[in-house]
């Protein structure tokens, strides 16, 4: 059985680049505030692996903001091993404007 979710492939095309552009955006501001605790703390990445168990290469990958390959619940069990408190909050809006040929991101 096939689902039809868009009314025509644009519109799957305009709604899957505005989910991808709101995951890259969290993705960035994740990396920011795993960068922002390595410098607070003070630690290096080979410093960050021995405390937290994530390798230096991952640490090394979010400095560098090659996070393609991360996923958002990586990311934040990071943050949670470089014990910081993380609270996520999510907003959900209606597509209603976008299938009106409207785009808001």
């Amino acid at each position: 059985m096939i689902l039809n979710l868009c009314a025509t492939a644009a519109m799957c095309f305009v709604i899957l680049a505005v989910l991808t552009a709101s995951v890259e955006q969290t993705r960035a501001i994740l990396a920011a505030e795993i960068i922002r605790t390595l410098d607070k703390s003070g630690l290096s990445t080979r410093e960050a692996e021995k405390l937290t168990g994530v390798a230096h290469s991952e640490f090394s990958r979010i400095q560098n903001a090659r996070l393609e390959r991360f996923m958002l619940d990586r990311m934040i069990t990071i943050i949670g091993k470089l014990d910081e408190d993380v609270e996520v909050n999510v907003t959900f809006r209606s597509r209603h404007r976008a299938s009106q040929g409207e785009l808001h991101a």
